[in-house]
């Protein structure tokens, strides 16, 4: 699985990516968007709906799944609205993709 995670959190970064590398994704840089399976984004990040919304525009039929904070519902419809095809907390994200990633395998 080919996998673009959008975060400005490194520490989160090398944590995530490194638990989906073991599981066998392929982890893209952010010019290789076209190839990815699946796009992660973390709302937390620096304009991570405007990113959403034009991920969607540029791939309609992209997986784009949309993690953040479970208490910011507000957060959550505004990613929706954007375009977010799937919604997760924060503390889930990392075993929601590997359950994924699996189930690929």
């Amino acid at each position: 699985m080919k996998i673009l995670l959008l975060t400005d959190d490194l520490m989160s970064r090398v944590r995530i990516e490194s638990r989906w590398k073991v599981a066998g994704a392929q982890l893209l840089t952010d010019r290789a968007a076209a190839d990815a399976d699946l796009i992660v984004v973390d709302l937390g990040a620096r304009g991570a709906l405007e990113r959403i919304r034009s991920l969607r525009e540029a791939y309609p039929a992209m997986e784009i799944l949309a993690f953040g904070p479970h208490v910011d519902a507000d957060r959550f419809r505004e990613a929706k609205a954007a375009g977010a095809t799937q919604l997760v907390a924060r503390g889930a994200v990392t075993d929601k993709v590997l359950t994924r990633i699996a189930a690929r395998a």
